[in-house]
């Protein structure tokens, strides 16, 4: 583990530290892959864009200036390559579950919060994608309204109705899991 904050270590790929690199590698690796899966659905997908978005990193290293925390950074890379992905292909690519056998102790509520799991991600993709962006990044990633406007280039207000459409969209299309 090579020490040091996220912009030392950028300043140091910059001038060619490939183990700097290493290191900002595996400290975002998961969070990368995760962002990607929840914008795109599809984990083969997630695991490409995560690995362009550090190769694009690597790329663009003698031009990073801190102007925003590193993840903003990270999470614009990650936001770009999943919305030029979408724009390429219409339908949505969802990952199949597999079986559990059912005489596991605990499968059933396995199976149940599988499928639940499921419907929020179908959901959740069939929302337009910039209403998705917004939902992924601030209630899975954390960032705030300010943060989400300025790495999708839109006004706080335009979060605002971003993400009440959204949560008005998903609560309709989930309304049978609160009464089971």
């Amino acid at each position: 583990m090579i020490p040091g904050t996220d912009e030392q270590l950028m300043r140091s790929v910059a001038e060619g530290n490939l183990d700097a690199f290493s290191e900002i590698v595996l400290r975002y690796q998961q969070m990368a892959w995760k962002t990607a899966y929840r914008f795109l659905g599809n984990s083969m997908e997630a695991e490409d864009v995560a690995q362009e978005a550090f190769l694009k990193m690597l790329e663009a290293a003698p031009r990073y200036r801190a102007t925003a925390s590193f993840c903003t950074y990270l999470y614009t890379i990650i936001y770009r390559l999943c919305a030029d992905r979408k724009k390429r292909r219409s339908p949505a690519y969802t990952d199949t579950m597999p079986d559990t056998p059912a005489s596991v102790p605990g499968a059933i509520e396995d199976i149940v919060a599988r499928e639940c799991e499921e419907e929020v991600q179908k959901a959740l993709n069939s929302l337009p994608f910039n209403q998705k962006t917004a939902m992924v990044l601030k209630h899975f990633e954390g960032l705030s309204y300010a943060e989400i406007a300025e790495l999708m280039g839109i006004t706080l207000k335009s979060v605002e109705m971003l993400i009440r459409r959204a949560k008005e969209k998903l609560q309709s299309q989930l309304a049978h899991l609160r009464k089971g």
